[in-house]
């Protein structure tokens, strides 16, 4: 018997010696995502780079379904006592997510104490005020970041003897209605038209979109979009809407489709739209800047981000957060942020990024890729230009929409239509505030 047991002895002695790694294996970090298809392969891939090139951690990318569905489950995951450790949540669920007691880590805090030498001011500005508190501390990593821009048809603005894309909204309207003349079956789409035509028109002009700060400075926001300018671009395209300048054709994506089919001359969308319309457009398109009101002093400003962060969520071992810590570190990596950035369409999150992608030709070789950037860092954001804050976001664009469709179809008038949003909107902002008494 004592032989036996000292030959087990050496036999665990023996394994210890030959396999060391036992004693300290990969800490796994759970990353809950809503990126699908080509997003998310490329998100695969990112995990997979990661992993490869150091052997402490090992990030475990789950696809866990819609931006809703992503955030829902992470949240109940949390009340379970069993959460992600980095849920991507989308930029209308900010408030959310910071009002959620006890749920989140702040992103400043995870890097400061895993004692990495992390600079804040790495990252674009307009990018990341959008995540940031009133102390400009950052709560959530920028990850895929987009911003609206306008796409025109060159084929079409050729045979219609339009030589340049429209910088105003009265251009825009010329060149529809030559657009028309020329045969086009449509002149103008948008893509978004809540988070386009006035979270973002609203920023673009440096107007109030909603009290206190667009509800960076308190869930006692009020809304106020119902702004002379606003109702007078909502006023607009409703004549063109009856005027067959402006067709509309959904409240998310849909109407990308009528670009790049060709139908329609004229596009805003999301800057990632790009990709999309280069694969399935059988023309010669360009991208611009979005246009302006030139009467509204001081304008164009800057466009507002939409796009998701990344949240670190309570709860988890000073171990795991390390390892979180250095998956945003790489991430946020010069090589790897340029490369997202130009493999996906979304911003780069990071001055280095954006200056390596410009270096190394990127921009002259796919023209117009570059807008989306240039408008968000041509000017420092103002407190109205820099986003839209505001808890129960995702209730106040659908009621957006339906009233901004009730104006298309010609059954309200753009100030009704905007009067009664701001007021259903408002009552959405009192049952959030209700609901997070006490939460900053």
């Amino acid at each position: 018997m004592k032989t036996i047991l000292r030959n087990s002895a050496a036999a665990v002695v023996l394994v210890l010696a030959v396999f060391p790694a036992a004693a300290s294996a990969e800490v796994e970090i759970q990353w809950w995502h809503a990126m699908a298809g080509a997003l998310g392969e490329r998100v695969n891939d990112l995990a997979k780079r990661f992993n490869a090139e150091q052997k402490q951690y090992k990030v475990v990318p789950v696809f866990k379904g819609s931006y809703d569905e992503t955030m829902a489950g992470g949240i109940a995951a949390f009340r379970a006592k069993n959460p992600p450790h980095i849920l991507q949540v989308y930029e209308v669920g900010t408030a959310t997510m910071m009002a959620a007691k006890g749920a989140i880590k702040p992103v400043y805090e995870v890097m400061a104490q895993a004692d990495k030498k992390w600079d804040p001011q790495q990252y674009i500005p307009a990018v990341t005020s959008y995540y940031t508190d009133n102390q400009g501390k950052m709560l959530s990593l920028p990850f895929n970041s987009s911003t609206p821009v306008f796409f025109y048809n060159k084929d079409v603005f050729r045979k219609a003897g339009i030589s340049a894309p429209p910088k105003t909204w009265a251009e825009v309207q010329e060149a529809a209605q030559k657009a028309k003349a020329a045969g086009s079956a449509c002149g103008f789409t948008t893509g978004w038209q809540s988070w386009v035509m006035l979270e973002t028109m609203s920023a673009w002009h440096n107007q109030e979109f909603a009290t206190r700060s667009n509800g960076f400075e308190g869930l006692d926001a009020k809304l106020s979009f119902n702004t002379l300018m606003a109702v007078r671009h909502v006023s607009r395209l409703s004549s063109w809407a009856k005027g067959e300048l402006f067709t509309y054709a959904g409240r998310r994506n849909e109407p990308e489709a009528k670009f790049f089919n060709g139908e329609c001359a004229m596009l805003t969308s999301s800057s990632t739209a790009y990709a999309n319309i280069k694969k399935n457009a059988k023309f010669d398109f360009g991208v611009a800047k979005l246009p302006y009101y030139e009467e509204e002093t001081g304008a164009p400003y800057n466009t507002i981000i939409g796009g998701a962060s990344l949240w670190v969520m309570a709860g988890k071992k000073p171990a795991e957060y390390a390892g979180v810590a250095r998956f945003f570190e790489f991430l946020s990596s010069p090589v790897i942020a340029a490369e997202w950035h130009q493999e996906t369409g979304y911003l780069p999150i990071t001055n280095a990024a954006y200056l390596a992608t410009q270096k190394g030709g990127f921009y002259e070789r796919n023209p117009g890729t570059d807008i989306s950037v240039q408008q968000m860092i041509g000017n420092k954001p103002t407190k109205f230009s820099k986003g839209v804050r505001l808890g129960n976001f995702v209730q106040i664009r659908a009621i957006i929409d339906e009233e901004l469709e009730a104006v298309w179809a010609g059954k309200k008038a753009p100030k009704d239509a905007l009067d009664e949003a701001v007021k259903r909107g408002n009552e959405q902002l009192r049952r959030f505030e209700q609901a997070n008494k006490g939460a900053k």
